[in-house]
């Protein structure tokens, strides 16, 4: 079995000689003694798209002929989304303890709709996600642990629950990222995390494969050029990503909203296209059940929560957090995905590239090891 992206933070802790840190991804194995470790997570940077994006970045080339770094195969966790995968990440645990569990989930007790990347502090990201991360345990351990972000992205509740503990250096738009990553790395001996969405961004508005696409890939490419450049004798880079994707043609597109038979019963609905989570009235969740399965039969996985619970696809759930998962879990197989006009908004039906899924396309991600 593959590692995974929960594999990443305690092994690069261990590394850095952090007690009770486990390195079961054997990290010192491939880097040896160092005392800096950068952590660069590629949004969207899916293991089975490097063959595709090699031919735009020639570092990314030089690492799939095995001239360059050392690449491994991970998972991410399920569902296959940014800001399950981003606690994972940090926490080093599956959502089902953390409790991020998707793009979008319900609010116990509410029919509101929690949008992680655009939470704030209702609820409390102490309270949501009560985990310690890596970050928190290596600046306990006397380790420096920074994080260099996007500024929009200081101070919500999706980095606190994420990379609470980490000393934040926000960057600003249209700086020079690379260089202030690449500062922070010399800087101090210790931990650094670095983030890009410019891949996982082309593929969701112009499709995986467009010309806008490519061009990000260049993009990425020149930053991991510049941090291996620019990295002490005495560090090591990790790349990574979040999860991978697809594209999903018109015609493999159901909208919920447009169908009664599927609509029919739902109270609130949360998830995202490729994972949907139903939440249904009061004595619906059969006759939920019933329906989906016979509208989406060969097109995805309809389960209770119970059984998308059993099936360990989340690992365990704490029972604070077994509300957050829909009564029916929609789970899209093949290129299928699930639309929700009416609940959504219009951007979402009109992008290309999707993600959530359990397939290899969607859940396999690299690690490439830099010394």
């Amino acid at each position: 079995m593959p590692g995974s992206i929960c594999d990443v933070l305690p092994s690069a802790a261990a590394v850095l000689g952090v007690a009770g840190a486990t390195d079961t991804l054997d990290l010192a194995g491939r880097v040896g003694d160092v005392r800096r470790v950068a952590v660069v997570l590629v949004d969207g940077l899916g293991y089975h798209l490097l063959p595709q994006l090699a031919q735009d970045a020639p570092l990314l080339a030089s690492v799939l002929s095995g001239t360059t770094g050392q690449l491994t195969e991970l998972a991410c966790t399920f569902p296959s989304t940014t800001p399950t995968s981003l606690v994972s990440l940090g926490t080093g645990v599956s959502p089902g303890e953390h409790g991020v569990l998707g793009f979008t989930v319900n609010v116990p007790g509410t029919d509101r709709v929690l949008t992680h990347i655009f939470w704030g502090d209702d609820p409390s990201p102490v309270s949501w996600q009560p985990v310690p991360t890596w970050f928190e345990r290596l600046h306990d351990a006397g380790v420096s642990a920074r994080a260099v972000l996007p500024e929009m992205f200081i101070g919500s509740g999706l980095t606190e629950a994420a990379y609470r503990g980490a000393q934040f250096h926000p960057s600003a738009k249209g700086t020079d990222y690379a260089g202030h990553l690449a500062a922070e790395v010399a800087a101090a001996p210790g931990l650094v995390y670095g983030y890009t969405a410019a891949l996982d961004h082309a593929a969701h508005v112009s499709g995986i494969g467009s010309p806008h696409w490519h061009a990000a890939a260049a993009k990425v490419d020149a930053l991991l050029r510049r941090l291996l450049e620019e990295l002490p004798r005495d560090g090591a880079l990790l790349v990574t990503a979040d999860h991978g994707g697809l594209n999903v043609p018109d015609q493999a597109r159901v909208d919920l909203d447009a169908e009664p038979v599927l609509s029919n019963g739902i109270r609130v609905v949360a998830g995202e296209p490729r994972v949907r989570y139903l939440h249904t009235a009061p004595g619906a969740t059969a006759d939920v059940l019933a329906a989906w399965a016979e509208r989406l039969a060969g097109r995805a996985t309809v389960q209770t929560r119970e059984e998308a619970v059993a099936s360990g696809v989340f690992g365990p759930v704490r029972e604070a957090h077994l509300a957050r998962i829909g009564d029916v879990v929609v789970t899209c197989t093949g290129d299928t995905a699930i639309l929700a006009t009416e609940h959504e908004p219009p951007q979402t039906a009109q992008l290309i590239g999707f993600h959530g899924g359990l397939t290899p396309a969607e859940t396999a991600i690299p690690l490439i090891t830099f010394r």
